[in-house]
Protein backbone atom coordinates (compact mmCIF):
# COMPACT_ATOMS: atom_id res chain seq x y z
CA UNK A 1 0.00 0.00 0.00
CA UNK A 2 2.83 2.33 0.83
CA UNK A 3 4.12 1.48 -2.49
CA UNK A 4 1.10 2.71 -4.16
CA UNK A 5 0.70 6.04 -2.41
CA UNK A 6 4.27 6.78 -3.46
CA UNK A 7 3.73 6.46 -6.91
CA UNK A 8 0.69 8.33 -7.04
CA UNK A 9 1.92 10.61 -5.08
CA UNK A 10 4.68 10.93 -7.15
CA UNK A 11 2.39 10.86 -10.58
CA UNK A 12 1.12 14.07 -9.11
CA UNK A 13 4.13 15.45 -8.86
CA UNK A 14 5.12 14.59 -12.06
CA UNK A 15 1.90 16.09 -13.81
CA UNK A 16 2.10 19.47 -11.99
CA UNK A 17 5.70 19.89 -13.28
CA UNK A 18 4.45 18.75 -16.73
CA UNK A 19 1.73 21.12 -16.41
CA UNK A 20 3.70 24.08 -15.30
CA UNK A 21 6.34 23.58 -17.60
CA UNK A 22 3.87 22.91 -20.41
CA UNK A 23 2.22 26.22 -19.51
CA UNK A 24 5.69 27.98 -19.39
CA UNK A 25 5.98 26.83 -23.69
CA UNK A 26 3.03 28.05 -24.39
CA UNK A 27 4.10 31.64 -23.00
CA UNK A 28 7.18 31.15 -24.52
CA UNK A 29 6.09 30.48 -27.65
CA UNK A 30 3.23 33.13 -27.93
CA UNK A 31 5.93 35.88 -26.68
CA UNK A 32 8.33 34.36 -28.76
CA UNK A 33 5.90 34.95 -32.02
CA UNK A 34 4.80 38.77 -30.72
CA UNK A 35 8.97 39.38 -30.88
CA UNK A 36 9.32 38.74 -34.71
CA UNK A 37 10.54 41.13 -36.77
CA UNK A 38 8.49 41.69 -39.45
CA UNK A 39 6.23 44.58 -38.50
CA UNK A 40 7.10 47.01 -40.71
CA UNK A 41 5.23 50.53 -39.83
CA UNK A 42 6.06 51.93 -43.17
CA UNK A 43 3.68 49.69 -44.86
CA UNK A 44 1.07 51.12 -43.44
CA UNK A 45 -1.25 54.09 -44.21
CA UNK A 46 -1.74 56.41 -40.68
CA UNK A 47 -4.02 59.14 -38.90
CA UNK A 48 -3.91 60.52 -36.07
CA UNK A 49 -6.23 60.33 -33.55
CA UNK A 50 -5.90 63.78 -31.02
CA UNK A 51 -7.55 63.89 -28.11
CA UNK A 52 -8.00 67.91 -27.43
CA UNK A 53 -9.62 67.40 -23.79
CA UNK A 54 -6.93 65.80 -22.52
CA UNK A 55 -3.81 66.85 -25.06
CA UNK A 56 -3.00 62.97 -26.04
CA UNK A 57 -2.83 61.98 -29.39
CA UNK A 58 -1.58 58.53 -30.76
CA UNK A 59 -1.47 57.06 -34.36
CA UNK A 60 -3.73 54.31 -35.53
CA UNK A 61 -4.45 52.38 -39.03
CA UNK A 62 -6.31 54.59 -41.40
CA UNK A 63 -8.37 51.79 -42.71
CA UNK A 64 -9.85 51.27 -39.17
CA UNK A 65 -13.04 52.41 -37.49
CA UNK A 66 -13.23 53.76 -34.97
CA UNK A 67 -16.69 53.89 -32.54
CA UNK A 68 -18.94 56.30 -31.45
CA UNK A 69 -16.54 58.66 -28.72
CA UNK A 70 -18.13 59.21 -25.66
CA UNK A 71 -20.33 62.38 -24.52
CA UNK A 72 -17.64 63.35 -22.02
CA UNK A 73 -14.89 63.10 -24.22
CA UNK A 74 -12.24 61.26 -22.57
CA UNK A 75 -11.30 59.16 -25.29
CA UNK A 76 -12.07 56.40 -28.43
CA UNK A 77 -12.06 53.15 -29.94
CA UNK A 78 -10.64 51.40 -32.64
CA UNK A 79 -11.75 48.85 -34.92
CA UNK A 80 -10.16 46.39 -37.48
CA UNK A 81 -11.63 46.28 -40.49
CA UNK A 82 -10.87 42.82 -41.38
CA UNK A 83 -11.33 41.22 -37.80
CA UNK A 84 -13.95 43.18 -35.20
CA UNK A 85 -12.33 41.37 -32.48
CA UNK A 86 -9.39 43.12 -32.85
CA UNK A 87 -9.19 47.38 -30.92
CA UNK A 88 -7.17 49.66 -30.19
CA UNK A 89 -7.98 52.55 -27.54
CA UNK A 90 -6.66 55.77 -25.83
CA UNK A 91 -8.43 57.82 -22.84
CA UNK A 92 -7.70 59.62 -19.99
CA UNK A 93 -9.27 60.69 -16.80
CA UNK A 94 -8.16 63.02 -13.67
CA UNK A 95 -7.35 61.40 -10.82
CA UNK A 96 -7.71 62.31 -7.45
CA UNK A 97 -4.86 63.93 -5.42
CA UNK A 98 -3.29 62.44 -3.24
CA UNK A 99 -3.74 64.66 -0.06
CA UNK A 100 -7.93 63.88 -0.70
CA UNK A 101 -6.86 59.70 -0.89
CA UNK A 102 -7.77 58.58 2.70
CA UNK A 103 -6.96 55.54 2.60
CA UNK A 104 -2.69 55.40 1.22
CA UNK A 105 -2.38 51.68 1.31
CA UNK A 106 -4.74 52.05 -1.80
CA UNK A 107 -2.07 54.30 -3.86
CA UNK A 108 0.03 51.77 -5.68
CA UNK A 109 3.17 52.88 -6.99
CA UNK A 110 4.88 51.09 -9.81
CA UNK A 111 8.06 51.70 -11.34
CA UNK A 112 8.20 52.69 -14.93
CA UNK A 113 9.23 50.22 -17.24
CA UNK A 114 8.25 51.97 -20.77
CA UNK A 115 9.50 55.11 -22.29
CA UNK A 116 7.43 56.72 -25.47
CA UNK A 117 9.69 58.16 -28.56
CA UNK A 118 8.73 61.72 -26.94
CA UNK A 119 10.38 60.59 -23.50
CA UNK A 120 7.48 59.77 -21.41
CA UNK A 121 7.65 57.44 -18.78
CA UNK A 122 4.96 55.29 -17.95
CA UNK A 123 3.96 51.24 -17.09
CA UNK A 124 3.54 48.79 -19.98
CA UNK A 125 1.51 45.54 -19.11
CA UNK A 126 0.80 42.87 -21.30
CA UNK A 127 -1.89 40.34 -19.94
CA UNK A 128 -2.13 36.99 -21.97
CA UNK A 129 -5.57 35.09 -21.16
CA UNK A 130 -7.11 32.48 -22.30
CA UNK A 131 -9.76 34.30 -24.45
CA UNK A 132 -8.40 38.05 -24.89
CA UNK A 133 -5.13 39.38 -24.29
CA UNK A 134 -3.96 42.43 -23.72
CA UNK A 135 -1.12 45.66 -23.69
CA UNK A 136 -1.72 48.41 -21.62
CA UNK A 137 -0.04 51.61 -21.24
CA UNK A 138 -0.43 53.75 -18.60
CA UNK A 139 1.43 57.29 -18.25
CA UNK A 140 0.86 59.98 -15.43
CA UNK A 141 1.23 63.83 -15.47
CA UNK A 142 -0.22 66.21 -13.33
CA UNK A 143 -3.20 65.27 -12.08
CA UNK A 144 -3.91 63.50 -15.66
CA UNK A 145 -3.65 59.31 -16.05
CA UNK A 146 -3.42 58.53 -19.64
CA UNK A 147 -3.89 55.11 -21.05
CA UNK A 148 -3.43 53.40 -24.17
CA UNK A 149 -4.51 49.98 -25.20
CA UNK A 150 -4.51 47.02 -27.75
CA UNK A 151 -6.42 43.96 -27.51
CA UNK A 152 -7.36 40.57 -29.50
CA UNK A 153 -8.25 37.07 -28.79
CA UNK A 154 -5.03 35.30 -27.58
CA UNK A 155 -5.15 33.21 -30.20
CA UNK A 156 -4.41 35.89 -32.41
CA UNK A 157 -2.24 38.42 -30.10
CA UNK A 158 0.89 37.44 -31.39
CA UNK A 159 0.10 39.01 -34.65
CA UNK A 160 -0.62 42.26 -33.84
CA UNK A 161 1.77 42.57 -30.50
CA UNK A 162 4.20 44.50 -32.71
CA UNK A 163 1.87 46.64 -34.25
CA UNK A 164 0.70 47.83 -30.55
CA UNK A 165 3.73 47.87 -28.90
CA UNK A 166 4.84 50.30 -31.94
CA UNK A 167 1.35 52.59 -31.37
CA UNK A 168 1.93 53.10 -27.75
CA UNK A 169 5.55 53.88 -28.29
CA UNK A 170 3.86 56.77 -30.75
CA UNK A 171 1.64 57.86 -27.90
CA UNK A 172 2.08 61.62 -27.06
CA UNK A 173 1.16 64.22 -24.45
CA UNK A 174 1.16 67.62 -25.31
CA UNK A 175 3.22 69.99 -23.46
CA UNK A 176 1.13 71.87 -20.97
Amino acid sequence: MTTANKTCSLGRRIYRFASSVSKAIALFIILWGCTANDFNAGAITWKTYSNSRYGFEFPYPSNWTSLAAPENDDGIVFISPQNKTVEIRGWASQQLPNSIVTDQNSVKKINPNFQTAQGVSGVLVVEVDKGVSSITLTLTQSQVKYYWQGRSKSQEFQDYYRLFYYIAQQYRISKS
